[in-house]
C-alpha cells in the first residue's frame, strides 16, 4: 500500500493499561495511524481520551455502535480500515460482530469472547465476512518463541515428550478489587471476565504458547482451581495436568497469588533429541539443552537464527527487545493481511493468532472449568 492503514479503537481510554500498549504496538513500524475511537462506554470519558490523543473530535464517538455506523458511512478514502477492541471480555463479541458486519477488519484482545458459545458464533461471522480477524496472543510475537517453534518444526528436538508451562504473577495476593483497582475489579468479576479469572486471563497465554511452539493438540486434562482470598468469586490459582494427542504429557501452572512474582511466563519443551527453555522476563534468550553436549544459548538478533525469525527483530543483537516489540509483531503481521484485504487482493497467510486460536482458547477455558468442578477430574478436551 502507498499509505498507512487507518485504525480505530474501542475501549482503551484514560487509565486503561492495555489500550496504550495496543496503540504503541500499532504505531511502532509506521504502517498504521489512529484516526478514530470510542474509548469508553461513558461519552464524556471517550471525548476526553480522544482529546488527549489529539484526534479530530468528529471521529471520537460516544459508543461503538455510533462509531461503526458513522465510519461505514464515510467515503472509502476516509473511513477506518480496521478496529482494535480492548474492552473487558464480556463485550468482545458484540463489538467484533458489529464491526465485521459493518465491513471492517478486526484486531481483538484476548480472550476472544466471554464464552465458547460466543466464540463459535464469532468464528462463523468472521468466515462469512471475509475480513481479517487477529487476536493479540502477544507472546507468540517474540523472536525467540518463533525460533523455538522453528526448531520443533525442523525436528531438532525429536519427538516431543513433555511440555511444562508456567505463568505465575503475584498482583492479586491482596483483595485490591475491593479497593476499586480497575484491572482487578473486572478480571475477578464473573459478569465481566466469564467463568475464569486466572486461567482465562493468563493460563490461556501459557496454553497458547505451548500449542504455538509444538503444534500439539490437547486430548484431555485434569484441572484444580483455587480461590485463596475469601470472597473472591473466581479462581486466582490453577494447576493443570495435560494429555496431548500422540502421547506427550504436560503440566500447566498459572497463578496470580504467587507473592513476589511479576510476570514470570516460561516454558520448557522436552523432546527425544533435545529440549528448550524460554522465559518471558529474559525474552531475548532461548536455551537449548542436549543429553550428550553442552547446552546452547541462542540470542535474538543474530544471523545464526533461522531466516524465518530474522524479520521479527528490529534492532541489532545486544539491544534488548521485549513486550512492546512482540506486541508490535502481531500488529505488523496483521497489517500485511489487512493491506491485502483493503487493496482487494487475496488475503495471504501471515504469522498472527486468528479466530481459530481464539476459539481454541475458549475451549481450553471451558474444559478446565468443567474439570475443576468435576469429581472424576480427567476431562476430554472440548474440541472446536
Amino acid at each position: 500500500m502507498k499509505r498507512k492503514l487507518r485504525m480505530g479503537m474501542v475501549g482503551g481510554g484514560q487509565g486503561a493499561f492495555i489500550g496504550s500498549v495496543h496503540r504503541i504496538a500499532a504505531l511502532m513500524d509506521g504502517k498504521m495511524e489512529l484516526v478514530a475511537g470510542a474509548f469508553s462506554s461513558n461519552a464524556k470519558r471517550s471525548k476526553a481520551s480522544g482529546k488527549e490523543l489529539f484526534l479530530d473530535p468528529k471521529r471520537v464517538y460516544a459508543s461503538y455502535q455510533e462509531m461503526a455506523q458513522k465510519e461505514a458511512s464515510l467515503p472509502p478514502e476516509e473511513r477506518i480500515d480496521f478496529v482494535s477492541i480492548v474492552t473487558p471480555n464480556n463485550s468482545h463479541f458484540a463489538v467484533a460482530k458489529t464491526f465485521l458486519e459493518a465491513g471492517f477488519n478486526v484486531i481483538c484482545d484476548k480472550p476472544v469472547t466471554f464464552d465458547l458459545k460466543e466464540a463459535k458464533k464469532l468464528r462463523a461471522i468472521v468466515k462469512k465476512s471475509g475480513k481479517v480477524f487477529a487476536l493479540t496472543h502477544n507472546y507468540t510475537g517474540y523472536p525467540m518463541v518463533k525460533e523455538a517453534r522453528q526448531m520443533v518444526r525442523s525436528g531438532k528436538l525429536g519427538r516431543i515428550l513433555k511440555i511444562v508451562a508456567e505463568y505465575p504473577q503475584g498482583w492479586l495476593i491482596d483483595s485490591i478489587e475491593k479497593d476499586g483497582q480497575k484491572q482487578a475489579a473486572w478480571r475477578t468479576d464473573p459478569k465481566q471476565a466469564g467463568a475464569s479469572c486466572c486461567i482465562g486471563d493468563i493460563g490461556t497465554h501459557a496454553e497458547n504458547l505451548g500449542r504455538y511452539i509444538t503444534g500439539l493438540e490437547i486430548d484431555s486434562l485434569c484441572a484444580e482451581f483455587t480461590s485463596f482470598l475469601p470472597g473472591r468469586k473466581l479462581e486466582d490459582d490453577g494447576n493443570i495436568l495435560i494429555r496431548y494427542k500422540g502421547g506427550a504429557k504436560g503440566i500447566l501452572y498459572a497463578s496470580q497469588i504467587s507473592a513476589g512474582e511479576e510476570n514470570s511466563l516460561n516454558i520448557r519443551v522436552y523432546g527425544t533429541k533435545a529440549s528448550l527453555e524460554w522465559q518471558q522476563e529474559f525474552p531475548n534468550e532461548l536455551i537449548v539443552k542436549y543429553p550428550d553436549a553442552p547446552r546452547q544459548i541462542h540470542r535474538r538478533g543474530n544471523d545464526y537464527n533461522s531466516k524465518v525469525v530474522q524479520g521479527f527483530a528490529r534492532i541489532p543483537a545486544g539491544h534488548p527487545e521485549a513486550f512492546l516489540e512482540a506486541f508490535a509483531n502481531i500488529y505488523l503481521e496483521a497489517a500485511k493481511a489487512i493491506a491485502d484485504e483493503v487493496s482487494g487482493r487475496k488475503i495471504k497467510t501471515h504469522d498472527f493468532p486468528s479466530i481459530e486460536d481464539g476459539v481454541e482458547g475458549m475451549a481450553f477455558i471451558e474444559t478446565t472449568v468443567k474439570s475443576a468442578k468435576s469429581k472424576t477430574k480427567w476431562t476430554k478436551f472440548i474440541r472446536t
